[in-house]
């Protein structure tokens, strides 16, 4: 573990007191509960102020309360509980149907984390773990959901000059032939991966949206290479499909009829 830095450390716990203390707080009452300098506590609290996580209370002149900022932490952490957890349901659903690895994957910055996880109960399978990060233009997840950022947030993501990093000789590299790969998912509606995250794995995905319709993560079903078949590929893709859709669903997203 790095070093902590004491600053960072002195605003959580300016935010910690309101977990289980007064809904309002003002700086004096800080500076005694902490024991830290006031002029420490002034600067912090005018940080959290800043960048919304601290707000001036209206009625208690000099008082503040937790700001927007927190909530809107707080319910994309929930979310996210709920995702893995709906979406570990989901995935043995579909587990159970194909008898292969299902995930659910999310998006964070260029590469996708692995949320959810069920195995196949087959001697050879993929290895792969919960928590577990891969360059999102390498999985077929992540080409699932780079495919659904808007243009602009996808040049920042990924620019257009330069090269990918590859994990396989399979991978793309040319953020030219990623572009046109996410064309087609984005048209299609899946995403198929031929061993460009690991030499000995396919995978199919599909999306997987919120209750506005956002889509917030990916289902996939990796088969090993010595059990793919091309014939079965419009199979698995049905069922990824319908994984994905009942995810969706659980997440309150309604399709249009």
């Amino acid at each position: 573990m790095g070093r902590q830095v004491p600053a960072v450390a002195r605003a959580l716990d300016i935010l910690e007191l309101f977990l289980d203390g007064p809904v309002v707080l003002s700086p004096p009452e800080m500076t005694r509960k902490l024991g830290l300098p006031r002029t420490t506590v002034h600067e912090l609290v005018s940080t959290l102020t800043a960048r919304g996580y601290l707000s001036p209370a209206p009625d208690q002149p000099g008082g503040y309360r937790l700001g927007v900022r927190t909530y809107q932490l707080g319910s994309h952490y929930a979310e996210q509980l709920d995702l893995a957890a709906e979406g570990r349901q989901v995935a043995a659903d579909v587990a159970r149907t194909c008898d292969e690895t299902v995930h659910i994957a999310i998006l964070e910055g260029t590469d996708v984390i692995y949320i959810a996880k069920v195995d196949s109960t087959h001697a050879v399978r993929m290895v792969s773990a919960v928590g577990r990060t891969l360059p999102a233009h390498c999985t077929a997840v992540g080409t699932m959901l780079l495919a659904m950022l808007p243009e602009d947030e996808l040049d920042e993501r990924i620019p257009r000059g330069g090269a990918l990093a590859a994990m396989t000789d399979n991978s793309i590299t040319s953020p030219v032939a990623l572009r046109a790969r996410l064309a087609e998912v984005r048209t299609r509606g899946i995403a198929v991966e031929d061993r460009e995250s690991n030499p000995d794995v396919h995978c199919v995905a599909a999306p997987v949206r919120d209750s506005s319709g956002a889509v917030v993560a990916a289902l996939s079903i990796s088969v090993p290479s010595i059990r793919w078949d091309d014939r079965r590929t419009p199979e698995l893709e049905q069922l990824a499909r319908k994984g994905a859709a009942d995810l969706s669903a659980r997440l309150g997203h309604r399709s249009a009829p």
